[in-house]
């Protein structure tokens, strides 16, 4: 048997005098709030407030970097109970997933995954031996007679998790419906939605025309012609504002900026509904978009997010399979430099402006994110992201950005996640590596103690209150 011992001092320097003053620069941010400005919680969950349904539900279904690394170990996503896109049949006995899970739990030893679900173990369902095959059975009994008590219906885990703000990320054609019903109810939690048109905007999406559609329903006029599709996202900007958001989000291939004239954007447009359109329409006309967006956030004052880095879907089969978000998107290089520069000269000097770079190529870190960001009034760099959301990523990118951007152009935290039981272990996870990295600047002499207690205040709240306009 494994003890499941969460030290009170883990992911500090094992230096002691580095390590004491990290505990002390952790203790002072450890019971702040949590603010969660971009994440992929359903909130569909949060409005209904019904119990969970079992473990595997709640932790494994919900979490592609579960599956992905049983995945990478030979078992099959049907083994697994993910769902597939034409509804064929896959393993629909939940305990049974679960002993997978549990039997290969060992797999997750020095990942983030395996930090985080240690976190939810231990300190949420207050485990106290890690899952294997011998003790599979009786966790997964101990997990499902702990969700049947109210304390566990979401609103209230909610509360228990300190959450202040909690964000989803929402297609433009989305209606809202579970957002709104939160606003008309009593529940006195604040959840607000991301304005996120990728479906609508990106030429190459699978269904694009359906999305179209879609969003001719909500606006409620035709979209025959660029200027009206203009028209259309604009009305959507208002509504989402309106519902709350403060900030748009987009996943891009590349962060390639290209302003069109109306008339070249409409001949692209045009091809597009008639089915004609190439590669290289697609990439030029995100390219416009973004333009088109962050010309939005200037009049509108939504913050704008950019996603990019990502070889979204690497793996053809799985896709075709089991379609989106399974496990299967690559990093790969980009461009910022270039790519951002007719965006920057036209709004990047903005002060009212605020545009949020994340990448998945580390490499652009110390090379371009920084300088540019360390210049541009408009622009922040995204905390570490996706593959780098983790002790060594994090450390990483603390190491790279902060001599050339310094602390106060990032944005804090972000957990970026659809399982919503690791959000807390995600916040602890970055507040204790960020009290650790501030304390060996104090180590060694570059800042005082009280200026480390008041970046890590910072980092963990005040930076993302900011940004966010929250």
């Amino acid at each position: 048997m494994s003890r499941l011992i969460l030290h009170e001092d883990r992911f500090f320097d094992p230096d002691p005098s580095r390590r004491i003053m990290a505990r002390e620069i952790f203790e002072f941010v450890e019971n702040l709030p949590i603010v969660a400005p971009h994440g992929h919680v359903d909130p569909k969950m949060i409005a209904e407030n019904t119990p969970f349904p079992n473990p595997t539900e709640l932790l494994i279904i919900p979490d592609h970097y579960i599956f992905r690394m049983l995945y990478s170990q030979g078992y099959s996503m049907e083994s697994l109970g993910v769902p597939t896109v034409d509804g064929s049949k896959v393993e629909t006995d939940p305990r049974k997933i679960w002993n997978i899970f549990a039997s290969n739990y060992y797999l997750f030893d020095g990942t983030p995954s395996g930090v985080w679900m240690n976190y939810e173990l231990a300190k949420v369902f207050e485990i106290q031996e890690k899952p294997n095959s011998e003790n599979a059975d009786l966790i997964y009994d101990q997990i499902s007679e702990k969700i049947k008590d109210p304390g566990f219906l979401p609103q209230n885990l909610f509360e228990k998790f300190n959450i202040e703000l909690l964000t989803t990320t929402d297609a433009a054609t989305d209606d809202l419906k579970y957002h709104k019903s939160l606003k008309d109810s009593k529940w006195e939690g604040r959840m607000i939605p991301c304005f996120r048109p990728d479906a609508v905007t990106d030429l190459s999406v699978s269904g694009w025309k359906n999305n179209l559609k879609l969003l001719e329903e909500r606006v409620g006029f035709e979209i025959g012609d660029y200027k009206t599709f203009i028209a259309a996202l604009e009305n959507r900007r208002e509504f989402f504002i309106n519902m709350g958001a403060t900030a748009t989000d987009h996943g891009v291939f590349s962060p390639y900026t290209h302003e069109l004239t109306e008339a070249e954007a409409d001949a692209i447009f045009q091809r597009a509904l008639n089915g004609k359109t190439t590669a290289e329409d697609a990439s030029l006309f995100t390219a416009n978009i973004l333009m088109e967006m962050a010309r939005m956030s200037t009049e509108d004052g939504l913050v704008m997010q950019i996603h990019a880095g990502s070889f979204r879907n690497h793996n053809q089969k799985v896709f075709e399979k089991f379609g989106l978000d399974k496990g299967c998107d690559i990093p790969y290089q980009v461009d910022f430099t270039f790519n951002l520069r007719e965006l920057l000269n036209k709004y990047g000097n903005n002060n009212d402006l605020t545009i949020i770079l994340f990448t998945l190529d580390e490499t652009t870190y110390s090379r371009e994110l920084a300088p540019l960001v360390g210049h541009y009034p408009a622009l922040k760099v995204g905390p570490a992201w996706w593959f780098h959301d983790s002790i060594q990523g994090m450390t990483r990118y603390r190491e790279m950005i902060t001599e050339t951007a310094g602390f106060y152009n990032t944005v804090g935290f972000n957990d970026d996640t659809r399982a919503f039981l690791s959000i807390p272990a995600r916040h602890d996870l970055a507040r204790r590596i960020d009290s650790n990295f501030l304390a060996g600047l104090v180590a060694s002499h570059i800042i005082s103690l009280e200026e480390a207690k008041k970046i890590a205040f910072n980092l963990a709240y005040g930076l993302v209150i900011k940004n966010y306009k929250l």
